[in-house]
């Protein structure tokens, strides 16, 4: 067991940001305001955006989700000294993927089986605690969706989440350092991400106080210092 002094702790040091939104609003877009060297796991091969950009790309065969993200967690410790970020996108994209996988292996060659989503809540437990454990800047980003929620009262809402399933999602959200929601705003089409959650979104920030900001400053941390 290692004991150290929260004293000597950055706040910021290493984080692990996930961002959400429906397609098209930037989530990938967001990747060119990192500072350092990055790399882009491209679940879902949206990386096009990223054309010029010094970034580099890690290309996913999307029809071998298990073997590719096992293989990208193997070259994780050598990753993780060579680049200061490493972008996951998207998880809602490897997620689907991983289920159609699945299904192909039943004997109806397309409906999953009752394990697969049993299966489902180990598997990625293990995936994105062996990610998480590098010291390393890590954004995630997902799409959205909106999950009815009840308070104790017994009202119930819906909440913008990220897409990922029920049994998942909780434990992803608990490890990540700022969960927030990516909108454009109807009058001039400027991008902020929401940082502050509410019954309709839910959002969270363990690293400074902001309760939102445009995109390009989201990695601007306000307080850095605490």
């Amino acid at each position: 067991m290692i004991i150290r002094s929260a004293k000597n702790t950055s706040r910021t040091a290493n984080w692990r940001i996930c961002i959400y939104g429906n397609p098209g609003v930037g989530k990938t877009t967001t990747v060119k305001y990192l500072t350092g060297k990055t790399l882009v796991l491209a679940l879902d091969n949206s990386d096009k955006v990223l054309a010029g950009k010094d970034i580099d790309i890690a290309d996913f065969n999307r029809t071998k989700p298990d073997e590719e993200i096992t293989d990208f967690i193997v070259d994780m410790p050598n990753l993780s000294k060579q680049y200061d970020n490493i972008v996951i996108d998207n998880i809602s994209s490897f997620e689907r993927d991983w289920f159609i996988e699945r299904g192909r292996a039943t004997k109806s060659g397309i409906n999953n089986e009752l394990q697969d989503y049993s299966a489902w809540t180990n598997y990625f437990a293990r995936v994105i605690s062996a990610i998480y454990q590098y010291p390393v800047n890590i954004l995630v980003t997902a799409w959205e969706k909106q999950v009815p929620i009840t308070t104790a009262n017994g009202q119930t809402f819906n909440q913008f989440a990220p897409n990922i399933r029920d049994n998942v999602r909780d434990m992803f959200m608990g490890l990540t350092d700022i969960v927030g929601r990516v909108v454009i705003k109807p009058e001039d089409g400027s991008r902020g991400v929401i940082m502050e959650g509410n019954d309709g979104v839910f959002a969270k920030n363990r690293l400074d106080s902001r309760k939102g900001c445009k995109v390009e400053d989201l990695f601007n941390f306000a307080d850095s210092n605490v």
